[in-house]
């Protein structure tokens, strides 16, 4: 917590802070403390830390995150969605978009 004070609620450190990383977790305790130190910052560029229980896998948690797929359509009809990187070779960047739009789609209303 002694590193989140040094930011002192200053707006341009912390959205730079929060663009250096895709996101943050943190403890239970520690979560109520975030917004008090940082302000609004964190949930105004969409990194709000997720909860992690004490005794929880880290490792198992970073993972989830590394494999989310996070849909962001916001003023526009377009969709922007990542559903690979330069190392993946094309069977796997096809799964990836299958499965991504088969999730699209059951978000979709019924009828």
């Amino acid at each position: 917590m002694d590193g989140l004070a040094k930011f002192n609620k200053d707006k341009k450190l912390i959205k730079k802070f929060a663009k250096k990383y895709d996101a943050f977790i943190a403890t239970n305790t520690l979560i109520r403390r975030i917004p008090r130190v940082l302000g609004p910052g964190l949930a105004r560029a969409g990194k709000n830390p997720i909860a992690v229980a004490h005794g929880a896998d880290l490792m198992a948690q970073v993972t989830s995150l590394q494999s989310t797929v996070k849909f962001q359509l916001k003023k526009v009809i377009c969709l922007n969605l990542a559903v690979g990187n330069v190392a993946m070779t094309e069977d796997e960047i096809h799964h990836n978009l299958v499965l991504s739009i088969n999730f699209l789609v059951s978000l979709l209303k019924k009828g």
